[in-house]
């Protein structure tokens, strides 16, 4: 059967084939090279690296200069790591120093592609940031790619939560600094509130390479970073008003469990006055007298907090504190605190010690934090669904990098069901039949909740397998690691072990599947 669009796309080349095209011939240069750095010493990298440095202080471009500062990356990568470059990580790291965005698919090595542009730009000693997942992953790409970047004469850091001042501006004072977007953005916010320029820790926004860009800019792009301070103790508040809003009964409020509100009836309204009233804190013996104010929002909280909020769901209590589940990830999102007095009514549903409610000192979102980089790319599995926003918001284009062998993955499209139990048992079903040949198993789940339901059902089934949520955070990245053992499965919300390497067989060293199944009740 005749078809035309593919008849005309013989002639008539896509946006972005051209974009291919114009860049392979880039890449072509760079290969002409590569003999010429085979025979350097390991000694002649970084006088090379210096060289450079010096051609653009006397007014050579990056651009001009790349041919040479990719082919010398790669010989370097070759003999520091034993990795050479393929063409097509050239082709994602040209599309990355040029302020675009590189789709690159699962596997094809985005990590090693980022020292491509991160190495030429850090040519200009203004500082380059590599944003990572989580920090683990900056840590760890800090270290082995930090191999290729001493080869070369240049230093890599990296930024995690547990640093002080001191080691921080250490690392942001490297030629790259790997770190989350969470510690860019704090970084930055405390830096305002510093009293000298001497006490800050970041030098400037010169260029940032973000991994995982879509995830970053586009889903968290309107999470605000917020820094606050101490404000009125309103401790027996919180404990008082919990006890007496427990004494409420069902019929006295209404649940909107899709927009996470809660409100009170007209019955439930004279219950809170007769209580309130009772107790003496109660003005005016009307609720909601003008003078009433805060009660009414402490008593809306105290709701929220008995009723909309579940223990090990939402949030778990460790070591006496209340730490928040982020429900997409199933982290915990540490130091992070729920707003305007809900987690100290949070606090006081669990007769645990309540913190003192907090002010906003400082905030910013990583949209607004991002748009300070005077230069700025990133790379993804999934960026051309989202190209029109990217190009909307940050002027961002998108270039699909093909991939070096042809696709032997299967993507099999989507399978609906009238019911959710339906759904759960073909799930099942499906799982118990891969892990009947041994074949490893990795379940990606919307939620933590979802991913309770699972192991609850596959329990049913006798079958072994580990949960990774909030609970167990910690092992993450080695639980991941595991993923790809014979025999093994493992549910996680869809978020987690971003950038972990899975290897079929499992990972050299890392914790044997059985002892993760065994540890399993206990993570629970």
């Amino acid at each position: 059967m005749f078809n035309p669009l593919s008849f005309i796309s013989k002639f008539v080349k896509s946006g972005n084939q051209k974009e291919l095209d114009r860049i392979g011939k880039i890449v072509r240069k760079i290969n002409i090279l590569e003999d010429k750095y085979k025979n350097f010493t390991d000694e002649n990298f970084p006088k090379k690296t210096h060289e450079l440095k010096n051609r653009i202080k006397n007014g050579e471009t990056l651009d001009q200069i790349l041919p040479e500062a990719f082919a010398l990356v790669r010989e370097a990568s070759s003999r520091s790591r034993g990795e050479r470059h393929y063409d097509v990580q050239l082709i994602g790291g040209i599309v990355l120093h040029e302020n675009k965005i590189a789709e690159m698919r699962t596997g094809e090595g985005k990590t090693l592609t980022i020292v491509l542009s991160a190495y030429l730009n850090a040519l200009n000693e203004k500082g380059v940031h590599v944003v990572t997942v989580n920090d683990y992953l900056a840590k760890r790409d800090s270290q082995e790619m930090g191999q290729i970047y001493n080869f070369l004469g240049l230093t890599s850091g990296f930024i995690n939560n547990n640093q002080n001042d001191l080691e921080r501006k250490k690392n942001y004072n490297c030629d790259i600094t790997y770190a989350t977007n969470s510690e860019l953005g704090f970084d930055y916010l405390r830096d305002n509130m510093k009293f000298s320029n001497n006490d800050k820790v970041q030098r400037g926004h010169h260029y940032a390479i973000v991994d995982e860009i879509d995830s970053c800019l586009i889903d968290e792009a309107r999470t605000p970073l917020v820094i606050s301070g101490a404000a009125e103790d309103k401790t027996h508040q919180y404990l008082a008003i919990d006890k007496l809003v427990k004494q409420l009964n069902k019929k006295d409020y209404e649940i909107d469990e899709k927009d996470k509100n809660i409100l009170l009836t007209n019955e439930g309204i004279n219950n809170v006055e007769k209580i309130f009233s009772n107790a003496g804190i109660l003005k005016n013996n009307n609720f909601y007298d003008p003078e009433n104010l805060a009660l009414v929002h402490h008593v809306n909280q105290a709701l929220k907090a008995n009723h909309l909020f579940t223990k090990g769901k939402d949030y778990i209590v460790r070591d006496g504190s209340l730490k928040i589940i982020d429900e997409l990830t199933g982290r915990i999102l540490e130091g992070r605190r729920f707003g305007d007095g809900l987690h100290q009514a949070l606090e006081a549903k669990e007769k645990i010690e309540i913190q003192a409610e907090n002010q906003t000192l400082a905030s910013i979102t990583y949209q607004n934090y991002f748009k300070l980089y005077k230069k700025i790319s990133g790379c993804t599995g999934t960026a051309a669904t989202e190209a029109e926003e990217f190009f909307e918001i940050y002027t961002l284009p998108v270039v699909v990098v093909p991939t070096n062998n042809p696709m032997i993955r299967k993507d099999y499209n989507d399978q609906i069901f009238r019911t959710e139990k339906e759904k759960n048992k073909a799930i099942i079903d499906k799982i118990k039949e891969c892990n009947e040949i041994g074949q490893p198993l990795l379940v990606f789940t919307s939620s933590i909740n979802k991913s309770e339901i699972y192991s609850e059902l596959l329990q049913k089934q006798n079958i072994n397998h580990v949960v990774l949520n909030a609970k167990n955070h910690e092992n993450e990245a080695e639980i991941i690691a595991n993923a790809g053992k014979e025999g093994s499965v493992i549910i996680t919300t869809s978020i987690s072990g971003r950038g972990v390497d899975i290897q079929l067989g499992g990972k050299k060293g890392s914790i044997p599947i059985d002892k993760l199944s065994k540890d399993k009740e206990k993570i629970k």
